[in-house]
């Protein structure tokens, strides 16, 4: 079969699905371009002076970076609309309310070092997390991150809550983006099929606490708090321990080889 002819059989088969069918994968692929304004929403409030106001709305940015990705499956928005790259959009939104928005609002805040210094810090995980967002392989075919996975929005949520001075703050970002080129597997929370019924469980519970944790700011209750730190020993736990047992695996296998 040629190329032309391909094409051909490609938009007869588009043509011949129900306006619904291709109408609903339309609406999917706007609620994850929603995310796009919600990281304007964000970059506003930053430089506003109003951080609880950001932290919601990187919230609701969690929440539909976390349901977008079931939606497009179940609703096979790829076969509805073959000609539009819907992981491309993603990964377009990602940056802008995972790394981009996040480190606005922290700067903005003074929470990193002001003059030539900051800028240096701010632009680490801009720099990196461009890298790692171009990456073919920054999702594994087992559907694992490959290297930290720029949630930068995770960190300024933390330093914002626990005000983490300017030295500690600038610290953890610069790590953050070292270790966006060190190769460890990160947990994939509603993918990775290992530990997939705890993970999503905890990740729910979480993202509840973070929410509790803004309703009651300034003075969150220790017992959340403790419970979101808890989370993130469990989340990087286990992505050690993962990564720690493929490689063992990958080595067994070449010495029996």
């Amino acid at each position: 079969m040629t190329e032309e002819s391909g094409s051909i059989i490609e938009e007869e088969n588009l043509h011949a699905d129900p306006p619904w069918f291709r109408l609903r994968a339309v609406f999917v692929h706007l609620y994850t371009a929603s995310g796009a304004v919600l990281a304007l929403l964000i970059m506003f409030a930053a430089f506003q002076g109003e951080a609880t106001k950001a932290l919601w709305l990187m919230f609701v940015a969690l929440l539909i970076d976390s349901t977008d990705g079931l939606l497009a499956r179940r609703l096979r928005v790829s076969e509805a609309l073959p000609f539009f790259d819907g992981a491309l959009l993603d990964n377009i939104v990602d940056y802008m309310t995972y790394v981009l928005a996040p480190v606005v609002l922290l700067w903005s805040s003074g929470y990193l070092p002001g003059g030539d210094w900051g800028v240096v810090v701010a632009a680490l995980p801009l720099l990196a997390s461009s890298y790692q967002f171009c990456r073919v392989d920054a999702k594994t075919e087992d559907h694992f991150f490959l290297g930290f996975p720029s949630y930068f929005n995770v960190v300024a949520f933390y330093v914002i809550i626990f005000d983490i001075s300017q030295g500690a703050a600038a610290t953890v970002l610069a790590v953050c983006s070292i270790l966006v080129f060190v190769p460890i597997r990160y947990v994939y929370p509603t993918r990775t099929a290992a530990f997939r019924k705890l993970s999503l469980a905890l990740t729910t519970l979480w993202l509840a606490g973070y929410a509790a944790i803004l309703l009651q700011m300034p003075d969150p209750d220790a017992l959340i708090l403790n419970f979101s730190l808890a989370y993130l020993v469990y989340y990087f736990g286990l992505s050690l321990y993962l990564s720690a047992k493929m490689l063992e695996a990958r080595r067994m296998e070449e010495r029996e080889a």
